[in-house]
């Protein structure tokens, strides 16, 4: 029986998609990086089913770099799919995700991993990025910037970068949120969410953004929607007393408000829609109550 392999320092996942132009030159920039620390690391670079080179790139670059270890999907899963799988294989104590467009200072790793090395009270070290390069920018732009107010309202803290695709984490921390997962990119506003609403503390890094190699996979209105659901998902899922009660509470307070004004102009009458908006009020506060009372007995809450 072979024994099991030794864990490590940290853990690289680097998702593949059509990378084929540039990912070894990735690939170099990270292993360069890396073995100037004398940490124990692995870069897991999954092919999530490409349609290029991009495969036959890696099998390459792992014949010749030692800790380069290449996983193929089947087929085309979703980035958030393809870290989640190299999550849950990961040796390393700490797992790092970036992406292998050469948009971020992927030699950098060090340092978010020193961060998380050198300060046990940080679960999670952002890079956060102080520009923004991609395609779409005057759409995004102003997107993002909505969707992350509404979750900061739900943190309940300032998030300088929701969506930022490079960041490492402990693993075991980690764990018990990865089936929450989406298969797309929001699952890095995922795990933003899940580490800051469960009291897991959160580190920014800047870090500067670069326009990207090869063609974008980033779609504006499905993907600007996907994240927008996903901040709602994870409100319910973790807070719905914030989501709904202040709903609840206004229709409440408009009920009652309107049927003092109903009795005083029509004595022992209330109109129909008085009616209705405090039993909306009501009925909308009851589910926040269950909600809560569910997300309080599940054994991860």
């Amino acid at each position: 029986m072979n024994a099991p392999a030794a864990p490590l320092d940290a853990t690289i996942v680097l998702p593949c998609f059509n990378e084929a132009s540039h990912v070894r030159a990735e690939l170099d920039r990270i292993s360069a990086a890396m073995d100037k620390t004398g940490l124990r690391y692995e870069v897991l670079a999954v092919d999530d089913g490409s349609t290029d080179a991009t495969l036959q790139v890696l099998r390459a670059a792992a014949a010749v770099l030692p800790t380069v270890q290449v996983v193929a999907m089947q087929r085309n899963s979703g980035a958030g799919t393809v870290r989640r799988t190299g999550t849950r294989t990961a040796r390393g104590d700490i797992v790092v995700w970036t992406d292998a467009d050469m948009t971020y200072p992927n030699e950098r790793i060090p340092e978010l991993i020193r961060r998380l090395l050198d300060d046990p009270t940080i679960d999670q070290v952002v890079g956060a990025r102080t520009t923004e390069q991609g395609s779409h920018r005057l759409l995004r732009i102003p997107a993002k910037w909505a969707i992350r107010k509404i979750a900061e309202w739900l943190a309940g803290q300032p998030i300088p970068d929701l969506n930022s695709g490079m960041r490492a984490f402990r693993r075991t921390v980690a764990a018990p949120y990865l089936r929450l997962l989406p298969p797309g990119f929001s699952c890095v506003t995922t795990i933003t969410l899940a580490f800051l609403s469960n009291q897991h503390p959160i580190a920014y890094m800047p870090i500067d953004y670069a326009r990207r190699a090869g063609r974008s996979k980033f779609r504006f209105v499905r993907d600007a929607y996907r994240y927008l659901l996903q901040v709602m998902r994870m409100v319910m899922y973790f807070n719905p007393l914030k989501a709904l009660m202040p709903l609840a509470l206004l229709l409440l307070g408009t009920g009652t408000v309107k049927s003092a004004v109903d009795l005083t102009v029509h004595p022992l009458r209330l109109a129909n829609n008085t009616v209705m908006v405090f039993l909306t009020g009501l009925i909308i506060g009851s589910l926040a109550l269950l909600a809560d009372l569910i997300v309080r007995s599940r054994p991860d809450a």
